[in-house]
């Protein structure tokens, strides 16, 4: 449980104009921007919305002295890294969109459903304000260990929040228990001890809410004796690695972890899956932490796959939109996860497979919106596994 008491959504005392904001926000890098405009272009949800990068720091260069009440663009921000990393000029544009929603956090200027998010995770630890006592019920019957029982933990499969409470995410945790079993792996998991990695609560902008769970989090690893973690999101293994200031200790995507297992020779298939497969990268794995090879690895290692790449990928994919809090706010218009969809099955792919459980949301939903149920389907890589017959060599 969130044990520090806080106001998340308290009144603000910071009075900063819109430039004073944006330079905090992004330093003297600001001044670094030409206006060329690739933020913009780049972003999966600025060429369709009110979200416009390119003109909000240009609007703080120019000196504008109104205070910080931004139009609800700011929230459309997916926080993918695409401006960031196609910047020519190094400037941070992400960083500064979300230090921009801090301001806004502070001042309780949130979208309700973001506001129930945040405050589902301040009292349960997770965004979907569950009751904390459901957390493990996913894995009642499965053959799992819990930290705490005066065992070393040898590995910690740190679940995660969607896989824990959402439905069909819970298949994957699932399947990855399943994989992990088959191998032979010695692992354990926090049950009901587990809390948001507050990933997406820093992208939101709260970060005082995510230095509270990661001083928590980091709190309870250490009490266990955690120093090695396998995630099943890219979110939560980003927190861990990038964002939680430790370095003692190693963590992976399970993508990363059977991937290197595949590269020792000790996992192979038993079956096969005749199916035309394609990959979303996810984008906290790839353009975040730029894994791309370990998921194709696995996909292509599985018997029957034949593995199609979508017109955009690695680096240059698009986002499937569910980060930076954007699996708790309304999206106008089409998502880019439906034209997706569209050139997948012009491709005559079968499948899409994904890493996140974002991706693997959106993308179900998206399938349905266009109406291709039965023509294509949307499987996590450990699903996939499960389906092919994971065999420890």
């Amino acid at each position: 449980m969130i044990g520090a008491q806080r106001s998340i959504m308290g009144p603000n005392e910071l009075d900063l104009s819109f430039t004073e904001a944006v330079v905090k926000a992004g330093g003297d890098k600001v001044n670094l921007c030409i206006q060329c405009g690739t933020c913009s272009a780049c972003c999966p949800s600025g060429t369709r919305t009110a979200l416009r990068t390119r003109q909000i720091i240009r609007r703080a260069q120019l000196g504008f002295q109104e205070k910080v009440l931004l139009d609800k663009g700011l929230w459309l921000c997916t926080t993918c890294s695409t401006c960031t990393n196609r910047c020519p000029r190094d400037v941070d544009p992400m960083g500064i969109l979300i230090s921009l929603r801090s301001l806004l956090v502070e001042e309780g200027q949130v979208p309700t459903t973001l506001r129930d998010a945040l405050g589902g995770v301040y009292k349960y630890g997770n965004p979907w304000g569950i009751m904390r006592s459901k957390r493990s019920e996913w894995a009642n019957g499965l053959n799992v260990k819990y930290a705490g029982g005066g065992e070393k933990v040898e590995l910690l499969y740190f679940v995660g929040c969607a896989p824990s409470y959402d439905s069909r995410v819970q298949h994957v945790a699932r399947a990855l228990v399943a994989n992990l079993n088959a191998l032979g792996v010695d692992f354990s998991i926090l049950g009901n001890e587990e809390s948001c990695c507050g990933n997406e609560i820093y992208s939101i902008g709260e970060k005082g809410l995510f230095d509270i769970l990661a001083e928590e989090n980091l709190s309870l690893l250490d009490r266990h004796g955690v120093n090695r973690i396998v995630t099943t999101s890219p979110h939560c293994f980003n927190a861990f690695k990038n964002r939680y200031g430790r370095k003692n200790f190693d963590v992976r995507h399970y993508t990363q972890y059977l991937a290197d297992l595949i590269d020792e020779e000790k996992l192979s298939f038993s079956g096969e899956v005749k199916k035309v497969v394609t990959f979303q990268d996810p984008c906290y794995l790839g353009k975040h932490n730029n894994v791309y090879d370990e998921p194709r690895k696995i996909i292509e290692n599985i018997p029957g796959v034949k593995f199609v790449e979508l017109p955009t990928s690695r680096g240059r994919s698009v986002c499937c939109e569910g980060g930076g809090g954007r699996m708790w706010v309304d999206n106008p218009g089409e998502r880019a996860t439906e034209s997706r969809v569209r050139d997948a099955v012009n491709m005559g792919a079968e499948m899409i497979a994904v890493a996140c459980p974002f991706c693997l949301l959106t993308y179900d939903d998206a399938i349905k919106t266009t109406g291709n149920e039965g023509v294509i389907q949307v499987m996590d890589i450990n699903e996939l596994i499960t389906e092919a017959g994971l065999v420890h060599n």
